[in-house]
């Protein structure tokens, strides 16, 4: 075999799967380096696994990328065998045909990204062709499978991934977006279908697509990488290899079944979170940051976690995912939380409304504004182009929650800081309340808390709220900008008799200066260098 076949082996500068891994795509691209890190992170399991031995050495692993885009995880995996196999295969034709033939296998999530691959993994975007590395296929598509696959509509959503009908039902000349792997009913007949009925993976690796819209975009679009890690999982490989936002472990669109099977999942047993998605993608903003992990079929246990945030890694440390309902991502902060909790003190949650909880949406815009309320009127608090504005509107409007009209509480706004924690390391996590007073309500822009007995009571709330302990624990819950009820759920409820401080909260927990120099070093004080 001429030495320019081994084009998949060598880097080249610069790399070309490097410059489409710096594209803005809603599919992200994987950087070969941040790839490599996983392939780093599974070759140690298997060694760890069995005796010692060699993944890349293993001339009967298969493995599988179910959402291939650039090939970049086929091609790495290729270079590695190359260079372990060479014992076993002396002639570099023979071990190349063998490793592609037998061992790599992807499924392209578009015909683009299967050309791309293809062209990747094999320097020709025809298996068969004159050009390619590989002299055994008789198809052009060798190991690489894509054809175009359709939505199953119901009620105007796709039954398999919820994808709208309206924005995704377009016609022949369009990708669908309906991904092989997550679009049926039976994934081993389907991997069967193929690539052969006997086909069983060692290793699934991959980078899934994220989301899928909505039809309004925005907060309409949905999570599905956690359906292409449910379907690998129902494979059983050996070894199950994938990049996923880390919005999973605290929130996220219709994520709650999937957060108690991944935490739930002994077989989870490396973890490794990037507060600033930066750190893996660095020109793709995602919020929340990202995160990969190793599920590991024979070997279940504790999980190795590790945590990069803000240049520093905390970790690894053996964990139980499934201490909490949701994955309190920094170990330092498990141990504060352990002492505010051990209280065992109401919940401030109960205190918080749901959301919209006067039934009035953000888009409210029958009242008048600046105006005051007669008897038939109550006093509105809204925010128009992020301005909070207030006027007067019918009390007969009101929907939701009367027994908090009357009374005072105060209007927590739903959109806390964005990604100031990802970008600076610190976070304000809530922005300032409003207390309200008897006979006013809000819209859908904030939540209610309440009822309290007196203003001085829901001054002392907000001076609470102010409180950077308040907002840590706040945080611990809060995985993206939004800030819901669910995420007041740590935060214990005070005597409202008192104007509450962080030292007085610091002695009443007994939380020593190394823990406050780290709440203090995450949390920024309220009001300043406010955004």
């Amino acid at each position: 075999m001429n030495e320019q076949a081994g084009f998949t082996l060598r880097g080249r500068n610069p790399d070309v799967l490097t410059c489409i891994a710096n594209l803005s795509n809603d599919e992200v691209f994987t950087p070969p380096e941040f790839a490599n890190r996983m392939l780093d992170t599974l070759a140690e399991a298997w060694a760890a696994r069995y005796g010692g031995a060699d993944i890349w050495r293993d001339s009967s692993a298969r493995f599988l990328d179910p959402c291939t885009k650039s090939g970049v995880f086929l091609r790495e995996i290729t270079g590695r065998l190359i260079r372990g196999l060479e014992a076993e295969f002396p002639d570099l034709q023979s071990r190349v045909d063998h490793i592609l033939t037998r061992q790599i296998f992807g499924i392209g999530i578009s015909e683009l990204t299967s050309l791309l691959a293809r062209r990747s993994l094999y320097c020709s975007k025809r298996a068969n062709g004159e050009h390619s590395v590989a002299k055994s296929f008789d198809s052009d598509e060798g190991n690489i499978w894509f054809e175009r696959t359709e939505h199953s509509w119901d009620k105007g959503r796709c039954v398999f991934c919820g994808a709208s009908r309206e924005a995704l039902d377009r016609g022949e000349g369009l990708e669908t977006h309906a991904y092989a792997f997550i679009h049926n009913y039976d994934i081993k007949a389907r991997i069967g279908e193929l690539f052969g009925a006997d086909m069983q993976f060692d290793v699934i690796i991959g980078n899934p697509p994220y989301q899928s819209t909505g039809g309004g975009g925005g907060t309409n679009d949905s999570p599905i990488y956690q359906l292409f890690v449910q379907q690998a999982v129902r494979l059983e490989p050996k070894f199950l290899c994938m990049v996923i936002p880390s919005r999973w472990m605290a929130g996220g669109r219709g994520l709650a079944e999937f957060r108690a099977e991944f935490l739930g999942d002994q077989r989870i047993r490396t973890l490794v979170d990037y507060e600033n998605a930066k750190d893996a993608f660095p020109t793709v903003g995602i919020g929340g940051g990202i995160c990969y992990f190793l599920w590991n079929r024979d070997n279940p246990g504790l999980c190795e976690s590790t945590y990069h945030r803000n240049g520093a890694t905390i970790g690894p440390y053996p964990r139980a995912l499934d201490e909490f309902d949701v994955f309190v991502r920094d170990k330092r902060a498990v141990d504060i939380l352990h002492k505010v909790l051990a209280a065992g003190e109401r919940p401030f949650e109960e205190l918080v409304s749901g959301d919209t909880p006067f039934g009035l949406a953000t888009n409210f815009t029958d009242y008048a504004r600046d105006e005051v309320p007669n008897d038939a009127q109550v006093l509105l608090y809204a925010n128009v182009a992020t301005k909070r504005v207030r006027g007067a509107m019918a009390r007969e409007a009101i929907s939701k929650n009367a027994h908090l009209i009357d009374v005072w509480k105060l209007f927590l706004p739903v959109a806390g800081s964005g990604r100031e924690r990802e970008r600076s390391g610190v976070d304000v996590v809530l922005g300032p309340s409003i207390i309200g007073e008897p006979g006013s309500v809000c819209t859908q822009t904030y939540l209610a808390a309440g009822p309290l007995s007196s203003k001085e009571e829901a001054e002392s709330v907000e001076a609470y709220l102010q409180t950077r302990l308040a907002r840590f624990l706040v945080s611990l819950r809060k995985p993206a900008q939004h800030v819901f009820r669910g995420m007041y759920r740590w935060v214990p409820v005070q005597p409202w008799n008192q104007t509450w401080t962080d030292a007085a909260l610091y002695k009443k927990y007994d939380i020593n200066e190394t823990e406050i120099a780290f709440i203090e070093q995450m949390i920024r004080p309220m009001g300043a260098d406010r955004e």
